[in-house]
């Protein structure tokens, strides 16, 4: 089989407006969660969530913002930091060996809702004529293919939450059936709106900690009350092992496996028992062909949802053990939607290279059903050969990723 390396990341969040910043605050246990002071939000039920450490017109030109939606403009800002990193620029790439995988859960949301109200209250003429290409759901993917030249094929997954990690795969399949020798693969998602608020807060999913934003995402604690929304980006650069060997690349760790499923139960609950995550996690393990003794850490999906957080620990229990040492980043990132497979992967690549858990923050009172070993409140130093990162979405998507030490 191919060996599938990462070779560059990138990222811009609520942590950090890039991976290094990203990384340091999630290791200090830092929260980029806070108020919302929009005028829109005042009247919200939720009025909190994860906004950008650094604004999309601090690193692109304003005309050509103009022409993006906010989740296209962060995906361009994540994929340059991820070829720059891979050492792209001066590697000669065959643009005919480059494919893109970058997907959006909801997509150009924002464009569709501020065009709406001009439409609404100056009529037809004043519409952008760039409207369609921002609100497209595969604008990211297309905006970071056109940017680098991409001509393997650009591709946008759309499954909800687990959509950023879903891209990813496709990226590994990618590479293993002979179509690409790089692929820029990840997720994106700029929703941070009072219609998408409202909609989760009405399916009291979301978290009404008001009054103590940095607190509110709490993934297993007993007072945990739903997730909290963020925004972000997440580029990770996938490569042919030959092919990166061949130009001297730097290696951050090995894409060892990907497994994908579907409950087949419900729309937005997982399934209690955990049936169809256990599933991709023993896929995943299978195709990395390691065994559960091999994790030794997960980057759990854990969103601070009273079920979902459960079932989780079910499928980790069932598919793996009880021995990995679990931690949730969404408790200092927020809920990035179509981009929270994309970070938390790339949380779980630096956890290998640099030997150390992130914390899960805010796990003041562990519920009774949380068996499993989690670094909280603060880092912890271990050696991380092999480690999974879970991600699920609205739909019944589930997909796992296992990544090794090279």
């Amino acid at each position: 089989m191919v060996d599938v390396v990462v070779t560059g990341l990138g990222a811009t969040t609520p942590l950090g407006g890039d991976v290094a910043a990203t990384w340091d605050a999630m290791l200090n246990g830092k929260s980029g969660v806070d108020k919302l002071t929009h005028d829109w939000a005042a009247q919200l039920p939720v009025r909190i969530a994860a906004e950008l450490a650094s604004e999309p017109a601090e690193r692109l030109d304003r005309v050509k913002l103009r022409r993006l939606d906010r989740s296209e403009a962060i995906a361009l800002i994540a994929a340059g930091e991820a070829w720059t990193d891979a050492g792209l620029g001066d590697a000669g790439v065959d643009r005919e060996r480059l494919g893109v995988s970058i997907g959006s859960g909801i997509g150009g949301a924002l464009t569709l809702l501020a065009q709406d109200d001009i439409l609404e209250a100056s009529g037809p003429r004043r519409v952008s004529p760039h409207t369609v290409p921002m609100l497209m759901p595969n604008g990211p993917a297309a905006w970071v293919g056109l940017e680098f030249g991409a001509q393997a094929g650009v591709h946008s997954v759309a499954s909800a939450c687990a959509t950023g990690a879903e891209a990813i795969a496709l990226g590994l399949d990618m590479i293993r059936a002979g179509r690409a020798d790089v692929v820029m693969a990840g997720g994106t998602e700029a929703v941070v709106h009072g219609l998408p608020i409202a909609g989760f807060a009405a399916m009291r999913a979301m978290s009404t900690r008001n009054d103590d934003p940095e607190r509110a995402s709490r993934p297993w604690d007993k007072a945990r009350d739903g997730f909290v929304l963020g925004e972000g980006a997440g580029v990770v650069v996938l490569e042919r092992a030959e092919h990166a060997a061949a130009r001297g690349a730097r290696v951050y760790a090995r894409l060892a496996g990907a497994g994908l499923t579907s409950d087949g139960y419900d729309m937005v609950q997982p399934h209690p028992e955990g049936l169809g995550a256990a599933r991709a996690i023993r896929l995943a393990l299978a195709d990395a062909g390691v065994s559960g003794g091999d994790i030794v850490h997960v980057n759990a999906h854990a969103t601070s949802t009273p079920a979902g957080d459960l079932a989780e620990l079910v499928a980790l229990r069932e598919a793996i053990g009880d021995h990995p040492v679990l931690t949730a980043t969404k408790s200092m990132s927020g809920h990035l939607l179509g981009a929270a497979g994309a970070l938390e992967s790339i949380a779980t690549i630096l956890a290998i290279r640099d030997s150390v858990v992130p914390p899960t923050i805010n796990l003041d009172d562990p519920d009774d059903q949380l068996d499993l070993d989690v670094a909280a409140q603060k880092a912890r130093s271990m050696d991380v050969p092999a480690a999974l990162n879970n991600s699920f979405g609205f739909g019944g998507h589930n997909v796992a990723l296992v990544f090794t030490r090279v």
